[in-house]
């Protein structure tokens, strides 16, 4: 082991990145971070059937997304690529082999029927499934027979029998596991060749002198398996803290099966959401920073993580904080940070008809009422329509009453005297209007919102009608004051 801290995350490239697995990686890089130690990023890719770019593509963007870059890895033009197990798979048969050679491990030849056999019987006498240990026992002339049948061996590690594993774990405390919970002599190399992942993250993280190993709970039975091994190398086993999974309001697991895509990361970068938030809020979901401090950025959560302070408890994902979160990050973040995440989202639009100025400026009146960026291009419409659709409940009622006509006609005559650039100036001129037909509020404000947007409620009114501009806003009213 080296004494400068080193941790990872080490997500398989089967599906989108998950949210507890996005979690887990921030604590692993907010703690590296704070002891000045590596953050690396390792993909167990063995799994060549589910294993696919598009998803290690994900990983990497979603890491990248949410402000965690790796410290080390193969050099791709001044950026760094994940490590792969898939290009250690000789590396991993040699250490199994050693083992062998101790009497630690051993070939085992049970086919998949055999297998399945020992489980019905067990299943029949109502026992704990696991495997029996048969293959300890195998004479030359059983191997030689199983050799000319043609058997391909997987490479079992033998587990010793009524043993208590234990360990001191950062996050929860002393923990004990029998290894008669273990489920018999385990596999470590599939008939393929493939290391099984139990394995082959133990000659990872030797390799690669991980010192503290931050994973989910849900990982607490594979940690004894693994410290079995390490010990089996001769090698004393990394730090281990496990965190609290993530479930949701009704306290049920997060699962692709159960929540579909909210369980992915993704959902929430083409939604709209701003990865300072999702970091925020992933950050403490878990953890609880001094003083209870809730907003703080990536740079300010590197310097206050305490692995100490991670909850034991269950994470619980609430979308409404989340959607807390993002709301104070799109009203603080800077205008032209916001505006540029914001235009993808506004792309079915002719954005070419503003200015940047009146797009920033379109956003910074938007930006306050909406929980994501997804929202923007709906509330948005009326800015860039040429035509506004009337609720019929508007256009047959509101905007046919004589007073309402009498708003529209007074600031139509009125255009040519507004102060296009000054909000504040275009709707004192409205409220002039009002002072002389005599009307005030609703009656006064609800049929020029009704003619600009389509409804009676929304953004400031001076600066709609300054960003609308002078043509616009004509075409707009005299378009409802035609004769009925």
């Amino acid at each position: 082991m080296t004494s400068k801290v080193r941790a990872r995350i080490a997500p398989s490239p089967t599906g989108h990145l998950h949210l507890g697995t996005a979690r887990t990686a921030l604590y692993n890089f907010l703690f590296a971070r704070k002891e000045k130690g590596d953050f690396i990023l390792r993909l167990e890719d063995t799994d060549q059937v589910r294993s696919d770019e598009k998803y290690t593509d994900d990983i990497l963007d979603g890491l990248r997304w949410l402000g965690m870059n790796w410290d080390e890895g193969p050099d791709i033009g001044g950026a760094y690529a994940p490590y792969r197990q898939t290009e250690k798979t000789d590396h991993y048969e040699q250490v199994a082999h050693k083992l062998i050679s101790e009497g630690k491990a051993y070939f085992c030849y049970a086919t998949p029927e055999e297998l399945e056999a020992l489980r019905e019987e067990q299943k029949n006498r109502n026992e704990s499934q696991r495997y029996d240990n048969r293959g300890r026992h195998y004479s030359a002339e059983e191997v030689d027979k199983y050799v000319k049948e043609g058997r391909i061996p997987v490479i079992r590690f033998k587990v010793e029998d009524d043993r208590i594993v234990s360990w001191h774990d950062a996050i929860k405390g002393d923990i004990q596991i029998h290894t008669a919970d273990i489920g018999g002599d385990m596999v470590i190399v599939k008939s393929s060749g493939i290391a099984i992942y139990n394995f082959a993250v133990v000659v990872d993280d030797i390799d690669m002198k991980m010192t503290h190993v931050i994973r989910g709970e849900d990982h607490i039975h594979n940690t004894a398996k693994q410290i079995l091994i390490y010990e089996a190398l001769g090698v004393q086993h990394p730090i281990f803290a496990h965190v609290p999974l993530i479930v949701d309001t009704d306290r049920a697991k997060l699962s692709k099966r159960k929540h579909g895509e909210a369980v992915h990361i993704l959902k929430y970068r083409t939604d709209g959401y701003m990865p300072e938030a999702m970091m925020n809020y992933l950050a403490q979901m878990s953890w609880t920073p001094p003083g209870e401090k809730e907003i703080f950025s990536v740079e300010e959560g590197c310097a206050m993580f305490d692995l100490s302070k991670v909850s034991k408890s269950h994470a619980i994902f609430d979308i409404k904080k989340l959607n807390w979160f993002n709301a104070h990050y799109l009203k603080s973040l800077p205008l032209s940070v916001v505006t540029d995440r914001a235009l993808p989202f506004l792309s079915d639009y002719n954005l070419s008809q503003y200015s940047r100025e009146k797009l920033e400026a379109i956003v910074s009146l938007l930006r306050d009422g909406i929980d994501t960026l997804g929202e923007i291009k709906n509330v948005s419409a009326f800015f860039f329509n040429e035509k506004i659709e009337i609720p019929d409940e508007l256009g047959n009622d509101l905007l046919k009453k004589d007073s309402s006509r009498k708003v529209l006609s007074k600031v139509n005559e009125s255009l040519s005297q507004f102060p296009w650039d000054d909000a504040k100036g275009c709707k004192a001129i409205i409220d002039g209007i009002g002072k002389e037909l005599g009307l005030k509020g609703k009656d006064l404000y609800w049929p020029v919102r009704a003619a600009l947007c389509g409804c009676t409620s929304g953004p400031d009114l001076g600066a709609t009608l300054s960003i609308l501009g002078e043509a616009r806003v004509r075409s707009r009213i005299e378009s409802l004051l035609q004769p009925c």
